[in-house]
């Protein structure tokens, strides 16, 4: 009876022990599910983040592309501005030349008008002395 009271003992002592070391397996378990969860959702969130920053990366070349296009068109522009300013300003002198001319022509024909008058003036003189002495 001793010995089955010493079984009876050792029998519930190991079974409190595999309950107790399955508890803790159980709890270890849970934790271990929940740090690979854990770690798997870093990883995705790492893959994202390297994703996102090779997108970054794929836009700021674009617009460093663009930005490249965009100074040799400005300089382009800036080009063709001088260009036309330069041309602006031969056509603005050459219509002052043309201009000056055009003052002198008027000045000119104001003169040969004033001198075809006075000759006229003496040929009507001469005439009327002519007719006069006739």
């Amino acid at each position: 009876s001793c010995l089955s009271n010493l079984v009876s003992f050792l029998v519930e002592g190991f079974t409190l022990f595999l309950a107790f070391v399955i508890d803790r397996l159980h709890h270890y378990l849970r934790k271990l599910i929940t740090l690979r969860k854990a770690a798997n959702t870093s990883r995705e969130e790492v893959e994202k983040l390297q994703m996102e920053n090779r997108l970054f990366r794929e836009k700021e070349e674009k617009s460093s592309s663009e930005i490249k296009k965009l100074h040799q068109e400005i300089a382009k522009l800036n080009e063709s501005m001088k260009k036309l300013k330069s041309e602006s300003e031969d056509h603005e002198r050459k219509a002052l030349e043309a201009e000056a001319h055009v003052n002198a022509l008027q000045k000119q024909s104001e003169e040969l008008l004033l001198e075809y008058d006075r000759l006229l003036e003496d040929n009507q003189i001469l005439q009327s002395q002519l007719h006069y002495k006739g």
